[in-house]
């Protein structure tokens, strides 16, 4: 801020900014500190039980990830915004798991990648609390850093961190982008919510995989979404019947959570499902070929998992699909294929449904 500025009415100023989050889209906004030194610990517990897996970049970043003040050196206080994203309800949900030959994608992925956006109306916040009080510093983040959004969210009074390391909302559950502003603005702090799961463990004995080993503890090594998206090799073969049609991505925990019967559905059109990805069948994603998949894949946040991964997750898809003549037929158009990994899931797929026919005769 410039020198011999007037005094700033912080309170008038943390309002405002929520006023100027809601104006923009944002459901909630929300005021932390920086002090996020239980969460840190939870963290650092989690790296040494080595329960990130390949995600190396958890903890790359030494200490920077807990310390917003090391990782934009003169922030004091953090502005947490949160912006739903549902795009349809649980019964079409739970409709598209049920059917084997149906391909789910987890439904933050279904629309454009939210990085951006996020990212862009977070700074169009800042840029309007800018105008008001003239320059200040600041940093806008959305999942673009190491940044322990959830647990800054959770001070900030956006939610309570579910058993499934899910933020949760009172109101709108949990189904929700997050992002942040650090700022070295000294604004009253917001107080954090009552945690609200009480005795129910839904998502622990909802998930597939049984990755939520304990409440509040997720061994992302068995998560379908670690299997599915950050893992780059072979997807072990004891996961592998259990993501089910699952081909990018896990809901289970939240469809499940009976928070989200209050979730609603998402006002942003950029959210809302492209190139009929909610709806698409294992059959015909089988069938694209690369120039399909990164032109289908554009602008969202598929297109990091490439078009090897891809092939590999609809492999797995196919090989727990019924036995068909069609589905056999697909997987064998990919047998030669020049990947190794893509040939390894194809084989286990066809080596399944061999299994299954020579088992009902």
């Amino acid at each position: 801020m410039p020198k011999n500025s007037p005094p700033i009415n912080t309170d008038g100023l943390a309002a405002a900014i929520k006023q100027w989050g809601q104006e923009l889209g944002f459901q909630q906004v929300g005021i932390a500190d920086i002090d996020v030194s239980n969460a840190e610990n939870h963290l650092n517990a989690w790296l040494q039980a080595g329960f990130h897996g390949e995600m190396e970049y958890m903890q790359r970043h030494g200490s920077k990830r807990s310390h917003p003040e090391e990782l934009v050196p003169g922030t004091i206080t953090v502005i947490s915004a949160r912006l739903d994203y549902l795009p349809e309800g649980r019964v079409s949900m739970r409709g598209q798991l049920e059917n084997p030959l149906d391909a789910y994608i987890s439904r933050y992925a279904l629309g454009r990648d939210y990085h951006k956006l996020m990212r862009s109306r977070l700074q169009r916040l800042a840029s309007r609390i800018e105008a008001e009080i003239g320059p200040f510093k600041y940093r806008v983040f959305s999942d673009s850093a190491p940044v322990l959004e959830k647990a800054l969210a959770s001070k900030a009074g956006l939610g309570w961190i579910g058993k499934h390391s899910n933020l949760i909302h009172r109101e709108a559950g949990s189904w929700f982008f997050l992002g942040e502003i650090y700022t070295d603005l000294g604004l009253p702090i917001d107080s954090p919510v009552k945690e609200n799961c009480g005795t129910c463990t839904a998502c622990l004995g909802i998930c597939p995989t049984r990755a939520i080993v304990a409440p509040y503890r997720v061994d992302a090594r068995r998560c379908i979404s670690y299997l599915t998206i950050e893992l780059h090799g072979s997807i072990p073969a004891e996961f592998r019947h259990a993501l089910g049609n699952r081909i990018y991505g896990c809901d289970d925990c939240q469809i499940i959570c009976p928070w989200n019967r209050f979730a609603r559905q998402t006002l942003e059109t950029d959210f809302l499902p492209r190139f009929g990805l909610a709806t698409a069948q294992l059959l015909e994603l089988f069938g694209w070929d690369e120039e399909t998949f990164l032109r289908r894949t554009e602008g969202s946040a598929i297109r990091r998992l490439g078009f090897e991964r891809w092939l590999r997750n609809l492999a797995v898809a196919l090989g727990n699909a019924p036995a068909s003549t069609e589905v056999r037929a697909a997987l064998q158009t990919r047998e030669s294929y020049p990947s190794a990994l893509i040939r390894e899931h194809v084989q286990w797929a066809l080596d399944r449904h061999q299994h299954e026919s020579t088992a009902s005769t």
